[in-house]
Formats: C-alpha cells, sequence, structure tokens
C-alpha cells in the first residue's frame, strides 16, 4: 500500500521539496502517491523523477487535483 502525501494548495517548489523529504524516509522501490493542485506540478515532478533516479509509475487528473504515483528509485539523490 503506497503512502499518500496531500499537498493542494501548495505552490512551487514546495511540492517537490515536501516528496523528496518524505522519499528520504522510504526504502528503494516502496512508493508514494502525491496529491497536488499547483500546475506547475505536472513538469516539477516529472522532472524530479529524471534527474533524482526516482520512478514516475503513474500521473493523472481527478477534477483539479493532479495525481502522481513516485517509486523510490536504487540510489539516494545527489545534489552534486
Amino acid at each position: 500500500m503506497a503512502r499518500t502525501l496531500d499537498l493542494r494548495g501548495m505552490r512551487c517548489p514546495l511540492p517537490v521539496l515536501k516528496a523528496r523529504k518524505v522519499l528520504g524516509m522510504m526504502a528503494p522501490g516502496e512508493e508514494i502517491e502525491i496529491l497536488a493542485t499547483d500546475p506547475a506540478a505536472r513538469i516539477d515532478f516529472r522532472h524530479f523523477c529524471e534527474t533524482s533516479g526516482h520512478r514516475l509509475v503513474a500521473s493523472s487528473e481527478d477534477g483539479a487535483v493532479l495525481v502522481f504515483r513516485i517509486a523510490k528509485g536504487e540510489r539516494p539523490w545527489r545534489s552534486d
């Protein structure tokens, strides 16, 4: 069962920063479902996964709510 992180109402960059913090506490392969309303999240989470080694499993929309499912990658995120 994936965790759910409700980030509705938050604006860039907060959704990605909060998701990164939670993903850091998860085991590789574990999944998280993220709820967001910031339109920029469509681009932000895709880019975040591409650059951090996590996998964007799915993304969808439920009305004004954007739903992302992310699996934690094997390698820890690095900023260098």
